[in-house]
């Protein structure tokens, strides 16, 4: 069994994600992504459920402030239907980050 251990913290106050523990064994893909336009939790919303509907997305975090989208897949993504996901969100897929 592979695990990952993260020391920092995703909130800067090291109140939450310190120390976890996750297992990745059996992950499949994860690809970053870059859009444009998103700007809130709203924004991050949309992109994250027009992604998560294509075929074998297993997991999608967006993030405004970067701009990244990590997509956990079981297979390798077709970049245009990821595209296609974000335009019908209303925002821009500049390409894999």
């Amino acid at each position: 069994m592979t695990t990952e251990t993260n020391s920092g913290s995703c909130c800067g106050t090291g109140s939450c994600g310190s120390g976890a523990t996750v297992d990745v064994q059996g992950v499949g893909v994860t690809t970053v992504y870059k859009v444009s336009g998103m700007t809130c939790g709203h924004c991050e919303g949309a992109v994250s459920q027009e992604i998560s509907a294509l075929d074998g997305v297993t997991a999608v975090t967006a993030v405004a402030k970067t701009g990244e989208v990590t997509v956990n897949s079981a297979a390798p993504l077709d970049e245009e239907a990821v595209r296609a996901a974000v335009d019908e969100a209303g925002y821009e897929l500049v390409g894999q980050a």
